[in-house]
């Protein structure tokens, strides 16, 4: 059986939690050689370099960082043992999930598919945005439990990851003021020459959307193109233009943007997928997050 020595596991998390060797000696009160010897025979334990050196700075690699989320773990159980031990409140300790979110996704999607999993029990719940690829990347190096996104993980990764389909959801149009009042008279032929807010081309909801546009022989004027579907949001708040959000989250988005809804498009659907690297999911917050979807998209649409 192999050993790991606890030792190094500590040196190694403190300079990862300090940022660097002479901060984390003077925090264990020990001379940086010392340390940087109890490193380097850590990484000959593992085979793996768990830093790589940029300039001055120490920058964790990808075996770097789910150590430190394992040693993170490890040393939060010691502290909680000892707590037992001497008869000091611990109030029980959270389990973390930690998502991945696609920075195209609404919030107000992200939102209904993660509370399920807050209202479950006590989680310590972590969420980082980024592309697919980046996201799905953190995933197959442990940074992340899951990835919530709108398209399936790409096939180039170096480990097998599997997604698993959420649900999905048509879409709404969404304008302010005298704009919405304009063009709800007569949509979907009140887009052709109206200005028009729409997802970047990455998004994978826009292709069909471009698509339903063109069958319908609608020209709107583009006026502007956004990543982040909250800004984009904020600008047809402010009456740049007509914007699409997902008929499932209708009523926030009126609420949130004092906006109105002009028309829907159900045809053209948003589908959400979480990607693990467990074909048969076994994280308990995961579980809930599956689980509890289709009932948390469900479209509710206002009259």
């Amino acid at each position: 059986m192999e050993w790991l020595n606890y030792h190094h596991l500590l040196y190694f998390w403190t300079v990862a939690r300090e940022g660097g060797v002479s901060k984390a000696a003077a925090q264990l009160r020990l001379s940086q050689p010392t340390v940087s010897a109890q490193l380097r025979q850590l990484e000959a334990t593992l085979g793996e370099p768990l830093f790589e050196r940029h300039g001055r700075r120490l920058i964790l690699t990808e075996t770097g960082r789910m150590a430190y989320r394992y040693a993170d773990e490890i040393f939060a159980i010691g502290r909680e043992f000892m707590d037992t031990v001497r008869g000091r409140p611990t109030g029980g300790r959270p389990a973390h999930l930690r998502v991945g979110v696609a920075n195209a996704l609404s919030k107000s999607i992200v939102y209904r598919l993660l509370r399920p999993v807050l209202d479950a029990g006590p989680w310590h719940l972590v969420c980082r945005e980024g592309t697919p690829d980046r996201l799905v990347s953190d995933l197959a190096s442990h940074a992340l439990d899951v990835v919530v996104c709108d398209i399936e993980a790409p096939p180039h990764v170096r480990v097998k990851v599997f997604n698993h389909q959420l649900g999905d959801s048509g879409l709404s149009f969404f304008a302010a003021g005298t704009l919405g009042t304009r063009l709800a008279k007569r949509f979907p032929q009140s887009l052709s020459g109206a200005p028009l807010l729409l997802p970047t081309t990455d998004a994978a909801v826009r292709r069909p959307l471009d698509h339903w546009l063109e069958a319908q022989d609608l020209q709107p004027q583009i006026v502007g193109e956004f990543e982040d579907s909250a800004l984009m949001k904020a600008f047809g708040e402010a009456g740049n233009g007509a914007f699409v959000a997902p008929t499932a989250i209708e009523a926030e988005v009126c609420r949130h943007y004092r906006v109105k809804v002009i028309g829907r498009v159900p045809e053209v659907r948003e589908r959400y997928f979480a990607v693990s690297i467990e074909r048969k999911i076994r994280h308990p917050g995961v579980k809930v997050l599956t689980s509890s979807a289709k009932a948390t998209l469900a479209e509710t649409p206002r009259r």
